[in-house]
């Protein structure tokens, strides 16, 4: 599945191939939430949303809008990446008043550094949850920081790129050439190693990966040292765009099998989850909501990621937005069986243990917030 940058703007949103999100009704933990320590006015404050109607996405009503919260709201701190479009549903949530109306008062963590601080952040209590990608989460979730994924929030933002100047349009193109890239450790990387190694080129032997500051992955290619490049939107999808034809989309993380797999999840402190259980339900059924919302109003979601400092002119974050699935969340059954598919394929390219059970580490780092 290919994207041209140029002509995607005016494409429909992605229908969604499969309504994988169970339908969880939003007025379900009513009573667990009642008996929480946060007593009743917390409770009716994180239960505000209607349970009349369920939309063919389920869980992603908007909490009664309108409706305003009958007490004070419970803070949180939420760490994302500001310049990742893929985090969308945050800001969204945020600025239509999703997490309010689920009585949450959230603020932003925004976090740069690496993965493992922010997990410990999140461990630690410095954060209380946390919107990131799979493919980078997985390996340090395996050394067993004490944070659960809840729900996965949508698919598609990681783009390989070739140099079709160079003769570098397809799979088969890449062995013996090198793909820049900004971090050994990215989810770029970790995901077109799983890509190139099913599809015959051997991610060890077969293509050099060399690292990058991150702004100058085209430059590396323009100067002849890389024939590929593979990182996120919104700058891949900015770069093509900028190459005028050099640059060629050669794969994406919805191609073929992955095109319903989720690569952003939600990860929440595991003793908010045991001590404050309706919080964490209230936090992540707010997101799903919000991420709802990027896939239902694209240029609603482009606007608020823009005014958080977001790289991308309006248009061309709608179309980034587009091209990407907001419109597929896995939770459930559904996210645990794709959490072990990729750490399936992990270890095929020797990030995860080949011990690890993937089936029991999926039950592990899984929490089931959405049930009573």
């Amino acid at each position: 599945m290919t994207h041209d940058p140029n002509t995607d703007a005016a494409d429909a949103p992605r229908s969604a191939s499969r309504r994988s999100l169970l339908r969880y009704g939003l007025a379900a933990g009513a009573a667990t939430l009642a008996g929480a320590a946060g007593g009743r006015v917390l409770a009716a404050n994180l239960m505000r949303a209607p349970a009349s109607t369920v939309p063919d996405f389920p869980l992603c009503l908007t909490a009664a809008e309108g409706a305003a919260p009958t007490g004070p709201l419970r803070p949180l701190k939420l760490a994302w990446n500001a310049s990742a479009i893929c985090t969308a549903a945050a800001p969204v949530a945020k600025e239509t008043g999703i997490f309010a109306r689920h009585g949450l008062d959230v603020d932003f963590v925004n976090f740069g550094s690496s993965t493992e601080q922010l997990l410990e952040a999140i461990a630690t209590g410095k954060a209380d949850a946390g919107i990131g990608m799979a493919l980078r989460w997985l390996k340090p979730l395996e050394q067993g920081f004490d944070v659960k994924i809840t729900a996965g929030v949508h698919g598609g933002c990681l783009r390989l790129l070739g140099d079709a100047s160079a003769g570098v349009t397809k799979v088969s193109d890449l062995k013996g050439k090198t793909i820049a890239i900004s971090d050994q450790a990215s989810p770029g990387k970790n995901f077109f190693s799983i890509y190139l190694a099913e599809r015959g080129v051997d991610p060890f032997k077969d293509v050099e990966w060399r690292q990058y500051p991150l702004e100058a992955l085209p430059l590396a290619i323009d100067k002849g040292e890389a024939q590929a490049l593979a990182d996120a939107d919104p700058r891949t999808w900015i770069w093509i765009k900028e190459s005028k034809g050099k640059l060629t989309e050669i794969a994406t993380n919805l191609s073929e099998k992955y095109a319903d797999r989720a690569c952003c999840i939600i990860g929440v402190r595991g003793s908010l989850i045991r001590d404050e259980r309706p919080v964490a339900t209230a936090l992540t059924r707010a997101i799903l909501e919000g991420a709802h919302k990027v896939g239902a109003d694209p240029e609603l979601a482009a606007r608020t990621f823009s005014g958080y400092g977001g790289k991308g002119s309006i248009d061309d974050l709608v179309a980034m937005l587009n091209s990407q699935d907001h419109h597929h969340a896995p939770v459930g059954a559904d996210l645990k069986t794709q959490l072990a598919a990729y750490t399936d394929e992990l270890k095929l390219v020797q990030v995860i243990k080949p011990a690890t059970n993937s089936q029991r580490f999926a039950e592990k780092i899984y929490a089931d917030v959405l049930t009573v």
